[in-house]
């Protein structure tokens, strides 16, 4: 039997070695001994340890051991811990989202003879899936994405909680989006170009930029015309231009009565709670990815999917934690099968190019209950 160690036993992490945990031996690690036996109360075959992956020593020395690594540790950590697996020569699906460009790695990937396949979420991740299929089917004119994760209950004043650490949210809210428009790169400002967009079972929505393409700017430059948006409940944009605006995003220090601290890190804390996600509490997850090209007789084509994931009362696994990590673990069954075995670093769209891959993503997913309805339009 196959041998997995995943890295991070958050959320996402611990959804993510349960579900592995049921074909493959399974260790999970952590750096907060809370969560590790929280995971261990809920599934008592998986193995748990503490590890700082910050030990490069240590990280690689305990990793020979695995067949196959999966890192979900958080985004300012993924750069390095990713590069230091595949030093280690250790293939691995990472679903940390880190500002760097994994494509540098590639090199590395390819001379260590390991498969990496990276951004392997929900977005980016499945949505860059299903690009890559229909990219060998079409020819491309325009990708857009749409998504977010969103409470079932809404509270005042942000209504919304966050699956995994507000610091990786405010990220997204200040890092500078990215997008292709005419063929060009476009940047601007995070939150901005803000639209609102009905959803069914949902309502209304607010959608802004975010730097969600990542990869496809480097791997799709051909599509003339790509951008990913987020998600969230109308009003929620306001009160974070706010805070943004008057500094609560800021990292240099100011002084407070003698003593020296970052804004962002005070937002941070104060966030925490405010956005904490607790345990069974109800969310949603909403995508909709839109693409628009020709096909080889020369027709204009439209496909759509569409994905509403709820929190599932059975498992008690949030939607944001079954829609990013049963994406991951499809990705680890495909290396672990020898579906895919690529040498190189390969974010989800060159590795949804493969018919079968795609389809055994699909099929993956509709085990699990996630569902992405597919409609095409013709013109």
């Amino acid at each position: 039997m196959n041998k997995i160690i995943v890295l991070g036993a958050g959320m996402v992490g611990s959804a993510m070695a349960i579900d592995l945990s049921k074909d493959y031996k399974v260790t999970s690690t952590d750096i907060n001994v809370d969560v590790l036996k929280k995971l261990k109360e809920k599934q008592v075959n998986i193995n748990t340890f503490l590890l700082d992956v910050n030990n490069k020593t240590e990280l690689q020395k305990v990793i020979q051991q695995f067949d196959l690594v999966v890192c979900a540790v958080p985004g300012f950590l993924g750069f390095q811990t990713l590069k230091n697996i595949i030093e280690a020569k250790k293939d691995v699906v990472d679903i940390s989202f880190f500002p760097e460009n994994a494509l540098e790695l590639n090199s590395l990937a390819k001379q260590n003879k390991i498969t990496a396949i990276v951004d392997c979420g929900v977005a980016p991740g499945m949505g860059n899936i299903l690009l890559g299929y229909h990219n060998e089917q079409l020819k491309i004119t325009d990708f857009e994405c749409l998504v977010g994760g969103l409470p079932k209950t809404k509270k005042w004043p942000f209504n919304y909680k966050a699956p995994f650490s507000p610091i990786d949210v405010i990220e997204e809210y200040t890092r500078p989006a990215r997008f292709i428009e005419n063929k060009k790169l476009i940047t601007r400002e995070a939150l901005s170009d803000v639209e609102l967009v009905d959803f069914d079972k949902v309502g209304t929505l607010e959608s802004f930029n975010s730097d969600g393409l990542r990869s496809l700017i480097f791997t799709m430059p051909h599509i003339p015309n790509m951008k990913e948006k987020t998600l969230r409940y109308p009003g929620h944009i306001e009160y974070i231009q706010v805070l943004k605006k008057s500094g609560f995003f800021e990292q240099k220090e100011i002084e407070v009565n003698g003593v020296k601290i970052s804004p962002i890190d005070f937002t941070n804390k104060i966030l925490f709670k405010e956005w904490y996600l607790e345990d069974n509490e109800e969310e949603i997850t909403v995508m909709k990815i839109t693409i628009k090209g020709i096909d080889n007789s020369g027709k204009k084509q439209e496909i759509i999917y569409h994905l509403h994931d709820e929190f599932c009362g059975e498992t008690q696994v949030s939607s944001m934690a079954r829609t990013t990590g049963y994406t991951a673990t499809a990705a680890a069954n495909l290396i672990l099968k020898n579906i895919f075995n690529e040498k190189g670093v390969f974010p989800p769209e060159l590795v949804g190019k493969h018919q079968v891959c795609y389809d055994f993503v699909i099929d993956y997913l509709k085990d699990r209950d996630i569902i992405y309805l597919k409609s095409v339009n013709y013109d």
